[in-house]
């Protein structure tokens, strides 16, 4: 089931352009970027560049191969959306051609052989992001000591969620002492960079742009399954709620990337259901998977259940029952 183009954003509640929304989903994620950027280095900002620039030449591409007009396709600013998106997600200050090499895979891959924005099954900066971290787990692992961190200058390392999933002799307490990673409350840096992100989605939830549904959702499933296997601290522990809550990709993930309209369900109860998934998969992920986050996972496979979201959520209009309006949506597709 294809969604047109003129319900591309079913979520949004302030009736802003296409546009308009983007122009304010950029805005509220300076603050998490100028966080990202005070902790790895300038090199945030060196990856959102290339993506921008890899994302928009692709998309220009793109739009000439389909015979499309190249100015509203490109002044709708999605493809710079996917480029910041995919930017912040890779380590500071990556090797110049894994942008541009992600951001081809995003637009073209991702977005233009699905039909284009609003055709899209797979968030696609997700999608090129999952196709690199797949490709090369190596350099997309190893991020830059954050500020503050009493290592040699231009050391790169794993991400507190990897040290904690490789602990095995540490009490949580004692691995707070003595890893110069930890944080207050989350790993060392993460947690400002989820601090801004989350204040950046407050923002979008206050302009009406999506529906707290989902972010909530993901956030409370998240807390409640890392809370139940906490286990007091102990070297089993898969980490406490709050670290789980601002470590990694958690806020930029259930604000900005859970809320895209084209990928996620449009109705409350599928959006409802959607959080629930991605919280509970992203704490399966970082326990137990080979991958330190799991956010970009989990988020694609509920995007890959979106459409059946919908289809069995749907609200019962008076007079129908649910597989009538199943069967109506059927015969319309």
């Amino acid at each position: 089931m294809t969604r047109p183009l003129k319900k591309m954003l079913p979520q949004t509640h302030s009736g802003a352009s296409v546009s308009d929304v983007m122009m304010w989903v950029l805005l509220a994620m300076l603050p998490g970027i100028a966080a990202q950027t005070y902790f790895f280095g300038w090199g945030t900002l060196l990856n959102i560049f290339l993506c921008g620039l890899g994302c928009v030449a692709c998309e220009v591409f793109a739009l000439h191969l389909r015979g499309r007009d190249i100015r509203t396709g490109v002044m709708d600013l999605s493809a710079l959306i996917t480029a910041v998106l995919l930017g912040i997600t890779l380590p500071s200050g990556a090797t110049w051609w894994i942008p541009l090499l992600g951001s081809a895979f995003a637009i073209l891959l991702g977005k233009h052989a699905y039909g284009g924005l609003g055709q899209n099954v797979f968030n696609p900066a997700m999608a090129g992001y999952v196709f690199l971290l797949l490709s090369f787990p190596l350099a997309m692992t190893q991020w830059p000591a954050p500020l503050g961190t009493n290592t040699i200058d231009g050391t790169t390392m794993a991400t507190a969620l990897h040290v904690v999933r490789e602990n095995q002799s540490l009490l949580m307490a004692d691995l707070w002492q003595r890893q110069p990673l930890m944080g207050s409350w989350g790993g060392r840096g993460w947690e400002w960079v989820n601090i801004g992100f989350l204040a950046g989605g407050l923002l979008l939830l206050h302009r009406k742009i999506f529906s707290w549904h989902a972010p909530l959702a993901m956030l409370a499933t998240l807390a409640f399954c890392s809370a139940i296997f906490y286990d007091n601290g102990s070297s089993a522990s898969g980490g406490s709620p709050t670290f789980h809550l601002f470590s990694g990709a958690t806020m930029v993930g259930a604000f900005f990337i859970l809320t895209e309209p084209v990928t996620s369900p449009t109705t409350t109860r599928g959006r409802l259901i959607a959080g629930v998934l991605v919280g509970a998969l992203t704490y399966l992920l970082r326990h137990a998977s080979s991958y330190p986050d799991g956010v970009a996972f989990a988020i694609l496979l509920m995007n890959f259940t979106a459409p059946l979201l919908d289809q069995y959520t749907q609200p019962r209009a008076l007079g129908h029952t649910r597989k009538t309006l199943r069967n109506k949506v059927k015969s319309d597709d």
